[in-house]
Order: C-alpha cells, then structure tokens, then sequence
C-alpha cells in the first residue's frame, strides 16, 4: 500500500513496542519515518533497519522527552534528515504508579514533563513544519477517560490533559486543513505492560474482549488516521482498548 507514499513522519518514542509497530506501520504505507529514542540506541537502529528494509528512509535521534530543549531538537532534526514534515506521532510515555500520597516531585514532574508538556512542544515545533493537510496524532490511554483502580491517579491525569489539548488544537489548525486526533490504548503487551505481568488478569477482568491488545493494533489506529481516509476526522479520540471503557 502507498497512501503514504512521499509523507514525512515523525514517531516519538519510537525505539519499542507501539512506537516501533507505529514506525513500520507508516513505512509500510510508503512514509519516511524518523524516530526518537532515549537510550536504546540498538533497538532504535534495529527499526531504522526494519523501515529501510521496506524501501523507506528511516532515521533515529537520540532526544529524552522529558528536555524540552532536545524534544524541540529533534523536531527540527527529523525535517532536516527527511526534508520536511507531514505527520508528527507524540507516542513517548512514562508510567509511574502507587498512590498519590507516596507520590515523589520527581515522579510528578516526570509524568508532566514526558506525558504532556513534550506533546505540546513537539506539536509546537512540528506546526512550523507540517503543510496544509497535515496530520499530528498523539498516543493517550484509555485511564485518560475513566480510572478503574487506584494507584494510577497521577499518569491518568497527564493522558486526561490529552483530550483537551487535542480538541483546543485542532481548532486552532482546522482552517490549514491539519487534522488532530488521539489514540487511546487500553492493556498492550509491550515491555511496559506485558500480558503476563502481575497486574495483567486484573486487565484483562476490565476488558470485553478479555485479552491484551499488540502494539500492531495501535498503529493500525494511527495509519487509518495519518491517511487521506481520515481527512474529515479531527478533534476526537479512537479508543483501542478492547473494549474496556465500554
């Protein structure tokens, strides 16, 4: 397939798990991707490889998210290596969890910096860039919209400050034709959240299907939305969770 064919996209936190299924999914459509990673420089190179390996340019850059000034960096580092940019995916996410009364400043402040405040940078710096018709698709978590259990009070806030944002920009940009969407996971077996972690039955109690979702449903989410098929769809939320918030 080639509805992407000639796009320029940008993946945040693309080294692993739904970032790098997010990657190939958009190469796989014909996009150019870059990628950001933190410290898994291999397994960054290794999707840079795997997007080249489907005829596309791939490119990684080392940018911690929770540094303004490299997320801001590496905006300005993927249209130069790609000659542009057409789609920005702000997947890059930290979980801390526990209470909220054991909460250290450092965990708050993590959660602000990686989970919301890189979103708006990284959008801020992309708007520059992206032309009429671009598309910026944020990855949220289905915790964003209802909180079934305790202990993830704090990074359930920072994916709820998401649907706001991606409501208020898509205002903004609408009249360039810039659609802006999230995408909210619910339990994903990936390293963060494996399927057979300790907390896993109690997801998987939550969800309809009863199972955990794979990163490659996620970024089958973000390519129908990064694609001409979701011109007219902007300002809303495509929750991917197997049902769990039903």
């Amino acid at each position: 397939m080639s509805e992407l064919s000639g796009k320029r996209a940008l993946v945040t936190g693309g080294s692993r798990g739904i970032g790098a299924a997010i990657a190939l999914a958009l190469a796989e459509k014909g996009a150019d991707v870059a990628i950001t990673y933190e410290r898994l420089a291999e397994r960054a190179a290794e999707v840079v490889r795997s997007v080249e390996a489907l005829g596309r340019r791939g490119v990684a850059i080392q940018a911690d998210s929770a540094d303004a000034a490299a997320v801001k960096r590496s905006v300005e580092e993927a249209v130069g290596a790609l000659g542009g940019l057409d789609i920005l995916v702000n997947n890059a996410g930290i979980a801390r969890g526990g209470p909220v009364a054991e909460a250290s400043l450092a965990d708050i402040d993590a959660l602000l910096a990686v989970n919301i405040r890189s979103v708006v940078l990284a959008s801020q710096a992309a708007l520059a860039h992206l032309p009429d018709g671009g598309r910026i698709v944020s990855i949220g978590s289905c915790l964003g919209e209802r909180v079934p259990f305790g202990g993830v009070t704090i990074y359930s806030m920072t994916k709820s400050a998401l649907l706001s944002f991606t409501r208020g920009l898509a205002r903004e940009v609408g009249p360039r034709g810039i659609t802006v969407n999230l995408v909210q996971p619910g339990s994903t077996d990936t390293d963060m959240n494996p399927a057979e972690g300790e907390q896993a039955d109690q997801q998987r109690a939550l969800s309809a299907l009863g199972h955990f979702g794979q990163p490659q449903d996620i970024a089958a989410a973000v390519a129908f939305l990064a694609g001409p098929g979701a011109r007219q769809i902007t300002g809303t939320t495509l929750t991917v969770d197997g049902g769990a918030n039903a």
